[in-house]
C-alpha cells in the first residue's frame, strides 16, 4: 500500500507540472530551468523512497523466513512439544543404535582373503599354534570362526564342520545384536505420528464444539498439530528405515565372508590331515 501511495503522488506530480508548463509559455528560460530541475529532485526523492521501502520489505522477509534450524524449530513447536519430543527422542535413541552397529561392523570387517591364506601357509608348516594366534590378534567374526576350527583341528572333518556352522550362529547372532531395537524405533516414530494426529483432530473438534461453530480459525490449529507430527513421525521412520538397511547388508556381507572362510578353512585342515 505504501509503495502504490508514493507511485501515485509521483505520477500527480508529474501531471501537475506538465499542464502547467503549458499554460505558462511566457515565463522566462530560467524559471523553466528551475521548474524542471524540482521536478526531477521530487521523482528523485519518490524514487528513493520506492527502492528504501523494497530494501526494508526483503529484510523482513528474510527475517521471517530464517535458517534451515530457525525453521524446523518453529515447526517442532508449532507440532505440540510433548509429542514432538516424543519423535524425536525415538530418533535420538534409534540413531544410537544404528552409530554402535555401524561401528562394530565396520570394525569386524577384515582382508578374509590374507587371513586365510595366511593360516593356510602356517598350516603347511605344521605351525598350527602360529595359525591361531594369528587369529587371536585378528579381529571380527572371521577370524574368530577360524580360531574355533583350529581348536578342533585334531577331530573328524565332519565335526569341524559341525563346530564352526554352530559357532557362525552365534556370530551372526552377535553382529544382529540391537537390530531389533532399531526396528522398534522404526515402527514407533510414525505411530506416534499418528498419534498427535488423533490428538490435534480431537482438539480440533473440541473448540469447535465449545465454540459452538465451525470456522477455519477453531480448525486450523488442531490440523496444524495433527499434520506436523505426522510429516516428522513418518520422516524419523524413513531416516531410521535408511541406516537398518544398511546395517543389514553389511551383516550379509559379512556373514557370506565367514561361509567362505569356514569352506576355506576345512580345505586347508582336511590338507593338513593330508600330509
Amino acid at each position: 500500500m505504501k509503495k502504490l501511495t508514493i507511485f501515485l503522488v509521483l505520477m500527480g506530480l508529474l501531471t501537475v507540472a506538465m499542464p502547467a508548463g503549458a499554460q505558462q509559455t511566457n515565463i522566462k528560460d530560467s524559471t523553466e530551468v528551475v521548474s524542471a530541475d524540482s521536478t526531477t529532485v521530487v521523482a528523485d526523492s519518490a524514487m528513493a523512497a520506492i527502492e528504501a521501502e523494497l530494501t526494508g520489505a526483503d529484510a523482513e522477509a528474510a527475517e521471517e523466513g530464517g535458517g534451515l534450524h530457525k525453521q524446523l524449530k518453529r515447526k517442532f513447536l508449532e507440532g505440540s512439544a510433548g509429542f514432538m519430543s516424543l519423535v524425536a527422542l525415538a530418533l535420538v535413541l534409534g540413531l544410537a543404535f544404528c552409530i554402535e552397529r555401524l561401528v562394530y561392523l565396520t570394525l569386524s570387517e577384515i582382508n578374509a582373503k590374507k587371513l586365510l591364506g595366511d593360516i593356510d601357509a602356517k598350516l603347511e608348516q605344521g605351525d598350527v599354534e602360529g595359525a591361531k594366534d594369528l587369529c587371536r590378534d585378528t579381529r571380527g567374526p572371521v577370524a574368530s570362526i577360524c580360531y574355533q576350527g583350529l581348536l578342533h583341528i585334531k577331530e573328524p572333518l565332519e565335526q569341524i564342520d559341525r563346530q564352526l556352522t554352530n559357532y557362525g550362529t552365534v556370530q551372526i547372532a552377535n553382529m544382529e545384536k540391537g537390530c531389533s531395537w532399531i526396528r522398534l524405533f522404526i515402527a514407533v516414530a510414525p505411530s506416534l505420528g499418528f498419534l498427535g494426529t488423533v490428538i490435534g483432530m480431537v482438539m480440533a473438534f473440541d473448540r469447535i464444539q465449545t465454540a459452538g461453530d465451525i470456522s477455519p480459525t477453531i480448525v486450523a490449529e488442531g490440523m496444524k498439530v495433527a499434520l506436523i507430527t505426522t510429516i516428522f513421525g513418518i520422516i524419523v521412520a524413513i531416516v531410521l528405515q535408511f541406516f537398518y538397511n544398511y546395517i543389514l547388508s553389511k551383516i550379509e556381507h559379512l556373514t557370506s565372508q565367514m561361509e567362505e572362510s569356514a569352506i576355506s578353512l576345512t580345505d586347508s585342515i582336511a590338507k593338513y590331515k593330508g600330509q
